[in-house]
């Protein structure tokens, strides 16, 4: 009997045991599972001074180029220069056969002195007129004739001078100079050829100590950007040549044109650059850089980062709560691959760097913290002249 009651108080004591149990799995079954968050990379925002520039195409020019022509015709004697170097103003470059001029000049300064001799004749024959008139030996239009003879002779040597003074300058044309400083081309006409006065183009020179780069704004820009812009104020451009990876040449507007081209709407406007290592040439394609303001702080974010909706555009921030939220932004210029932020953003937030590609507002991550790398970027316009070229666009 005792152990029929022991029994049964066992068997009752394991179902209240096992009811419990059961109990306590229906409890954990009706429990939500709690879905791990999200690993997702954010960032805080980059906040660093930008400039707003625009990219002009050119071609250079020489402030000075000369097509060397000889004067007087003739023929080249000698080539006194050697071809691609630099040469200075009145450096003998060609010279003509001067035989013919130096003829011409002998036999003009043998009529001066010829005409000289006439002269003191016919003033001697004039002052014994006057003696004779006085004892009314002549008459009196005798004494006139020889008078004017006088002035005729004296008109004759000064005619023959004016003519001397053209065959001198002849035979020093006749010796080719260089007119300017520069850097001068190959020989177009070679020794024993015969040139023509002001036709035959004989080499080329072109100056060397600076640059012209002539570029076109367009009126909209000029009165957005550019209007109180004057040319005292020598304003600041940069200049990358073709196959340059970076804006190396620093140069300033020094001419800006007095009206707007009709036909294009644009604004004629030039950019001198200094070359004294003569590493410019004229002629070549430039791409010119020209900003329109004082650098300004301006939040930075990846093009990445941002989102669009509708005709929105947007970012998602992280709360304090680890939470991203909807935030609408102004966009603002492109550098490289990031973009400056005009409003909607501040210099402390943190955002999703990678938008809204896997997550959502509302949707709370596990932040995986990243740093923004932007020294590579050229944010303002004196940046690029040691930065490889990375394109902001507007």
């Amino acid at each position: 009997m005792l152990f029929n009651n022991y029994s049964k108080t066992f068997i009752l004591g394991a179902l209240i045991t096992t009811l419990v149990a059961c109990s306590d799995t229906a409890e954990q079954a009706k429990a939500p599972v709690q879905k791990p968050l999200t690993p997702i990379d954010v960032a805080q925002v980059v906040y660093k001074p930008v400039q707003t520039w625009f990219t002009y195409t050119t071609r250079l020019e020489a402030p000075q180029q000369v097509a060397l022509k000889p004067r007087v015709s003739g023929v080249v004697d000698t080539i006194e220069f050697v071809e691609g170097q630099k040469v200075k103003q009145g450096d003998l470059l060609f010279s003509l056969d001067p035989r013919p001029f130096v003829a011409e000049v002998e036999r003009l300064q043998a009529q001066v002195m010829s005409a000289y001799a006439e002269h003191k004749q016919a003033q001697s024959e004039a002052a014994r007129a006057v003696r004779l008139r006085k004892r009314d030996a002549i008459s009196s239009e005798e004494a006139e004739s020889r008078a004017t003879t006088v002035k005729k002779s004296k008109a004759q040597i000064e005619g023959l001078k004016a003519q001397l003074v053209v065959a001198q300058l002849n035979l020093e044309f006749s010796k080719i100079t260089a007119p300017i400083d520069g850097v001068i081309s190959r020989a177009e006409i070679t020794k024993g050829n015969t040139v023509n006065a002001n036709q035959s183009t004989l080499t080329t020179i072109v100056s060397d100590q600076k640059m012209y780069a002539y570029f076109d704004i367009d009126e909209r820009t000029w009165n957005r950007h550019f209007e109180q812009v004057q040319v005292s104020n020598n304003l600041p451009v940069v200049m990358q040549l073709v196959g340059a990876d970076k804006y190396a040449h620093q140069g300033r507007v020094d001419f800006i044109d007095n009206q707007i081209n009709t036909s294009t709407g644009t604004l004629r406007v030039r950019a001198t650059f200094d070359d004294i290592e003569n590493k410019l040439r004229s002629g070549a394609f430039a791409r010119i850089r020209i900003a329109s303001q004082e650098a300004k702080q301006q939040v930075l974010i990846p093009e990445r980062a941002i989102g669009t909706d509708l005709k929105n555009s947007f970012v998602l921030v992280v709360d304090e709560q680890n939470t991203l939220q909807y935030r609408l932004i102004t966009l603002g210029d492109r550098y490289g691959e990031f973009r400056a932020i005009t409003s909607g953003l501040q210099a402390s937030d943190t955002i999703a760097v990678n938008g809204p590609a896997r997550v959502g507002p509302g949707m709370p991550i596990a932040p995986r913290n990243t740093q923004l790398n932007i020294d590579t970027v050229a944010l303002t316009l004196g940046a690029q002249v040691d930065q490889p070229l990375l394109t902001a666009k507007q």
